[in-house]
C-alpha cells in the first residue's frame, strides 16, 4: 500500500486539519474533532447538518458554507460518525430554527442519527438520501444507498435554507429532490481503506463492477470491461427506467469521479451519457463533471440524472461558498 500518511490511526485527524487550516475563511474545526462547522453561524436559520464516514471527499466537510450545510460529522474511514458526534455539531450551529439531517441511506448512518435526534432537545427532522438503483440491498444498507445525490440535495436544499425557509418545508423539498434523483456508479479499481493496507476487493485487468457502492459493495454484476459509450448507454437506461414517468423535462447531469479518475475520461463520460440522453425526452439544463463523492482511491465514476422545475433550477443556482462547490456572489 502506498499512500501519503504518517500513521493509519492518525490519517483522519491530520486530513481535518489540514482541511480546516486550508478554508479557515469558510469553516471551524471543532476542538475535538467531532465536526467540521462554517465559521460564522447565521442566527434564526435551520440549521443543516450531514455527515458520514471518511474516505467520500469532498462529501461531506467539502460542502460547509454559506449556501449547503452548516455542520458535517466525519466519522473514521466509511465508518458512521457517533451519535455525541451529530449532538454537539446540533449545539454548535442551531440557532432557534431547528435542525435538519441529510442522511445517506446505510444502516450505520441511519441508526446514529436517528438516536441523535431522539436525544436532542430541539426540533429535529431528518431527510434520507438514497438515490442508488444499482441494488434494493447491499451490505451497508437495507433498501438504496445515498451516493452522490447527495450533494444535490445538500445544495438545493441549502440554498433554500438561506431563503429563511422552515424545517418542515426543507425537509418536504429534500424529500422531493431525492425523489427525482437517480444514480449508479461503475468500478474499474478497487479502493483501499488504509487500516486494512490492501484491496477491498479484486477485479481482473479485464474486469469492471456495474453498479458498485461508494464502500466498494458489490452492484449488480461483475463483466468484462466494455468500452465508455457501453457503460454509459447501460447506466443511461438504468436511471432512465427507474425514473420512469418523471424522466421528462431538464434534469441536472452530474458526473462524479470515485478519486482514481482523471477528468478527461470523466468529461468523456459526461459526451457519452449526454449523447444518450438526446431523444429521450431530457434536456441537460445543468451540468457538474469532477469528484465530489468519492470512494478513496476507486477508479470508475457514477451517473446522477436530478430532474429540475423552475424552483429548483433557481436554488441551484444560488450563490453557493463552500471548499469543494462555489458560484455566485
Amino acid at each position: 500500500m502506498k499512500k501519503l500518511i504518517n500513521s493509519v490511526d492518525t490519517v483522519l485527524a491530520e486530513s481535518l486539519a489540514g482541511f480546516t487550516a486550508a478554508h479557515a475563511d469558510i469553516v471551524a474545526a471543532d476542538p475535538e474533532g467531532r465536526f467540521v462547522r462554517r465559521a460564522a453561524v447565521t442566527p434564526g436559520k435551520v440549521a443543516l447538518i450531514s455527515g458520514g464516514g471518511s474516505g467520500h471527499e469532498p462529501l461531506h466537510a467539502g460542502f460547509v458554507g454559506r449556501g449547503m450545510l452548516d455542520a458535517a460529522c466525519p466519522g473514521q474511514v466509511f465508518t458512521s460518525p457517533t451519535p455525541d458526534q451529530m449532538i454537539a455539531a446540533a449545539e454548535a450551529v442551531e440557532s432557534g430554527a431547528g435542525v435538519l439531517f441529510i442522511v445517506k441511506n446505510y444502516e450505520g448512518d441511519v441508526m446514529n442519527f436517528d438516536m441523535a435526534r431522539e436525544m436532542l432537545d430541539r426540533p429535529v427532522a431528518t431527510v434520507l438520501t438514497n438515490d442508488d438503483v444499482a441494488v434494493e440491498t447491499s451490505s451497508y444498507s437495507t433498501g438504496r444507498r445515498g451516493v452522490a445525490g447527495t450533494m444535490i440535495v445538500e445544495k438545493i436544499v441549502g440554498a433554500a435554507a438561506e431563503e429563511g425557509r422552515d424545517l418542515a418545508a426543507l425537509q418536504a423539498l429534500g424529500e422531493r429532490v431525492n425523489g427525482r434523483t437517480r444514480s449508479m456508479g461503475v468500478a474499474l479499481t478497487s479502493c483501499t481503506v488504509p487500516a486494512a493496507g490492501k484491496p477491498t476487493f479484486a477485479l481482473g485487468e479485464g474486469e469492471m463492477e456495474m453498479g458498485v457502492g461508494i464502500h466498494g459493495e458489490p452492484g449488480r454484476r461483475r463483466v468484462p470491461l466494455a468500452s465508455a459509450d457501453a457503460i454509459a448507454a447501460e447506466m443511461v437506461e438504468a436511471v432512465l427506467g427507474d425514473l420512469a414517468d418523471q424522466a421528462s423535462g431538464d434534469a441536472l447531469l452530474l458526473i462524479n469521479g470515485f478519486g482514481g479518475t482523471p477528468l478527461m475520461e470523466l468529461y468523456l463520460m459526461y459526451d457519452a451519457v449526454r449523447r444518450r440522453l438526446n431523444g429521450r425526452g431530457v434536456t441537460v439544463a445543468r451540468s457538474v463533471v469532477g469528484s465530489y463523492v468519492t470512494s478513496l482511491d476507486m477508479a470508475g465514476c457514477s451517473v446522477t440524472l436530478s430532474m429540475l422545475d423552475p424552483e429548483t433550477v433557481a436554488l441551484w443556482d444560488a450563490p453557493v461558498h463552500t471548499a469543494a462547490l462555489r458560484w455566485g456572489a
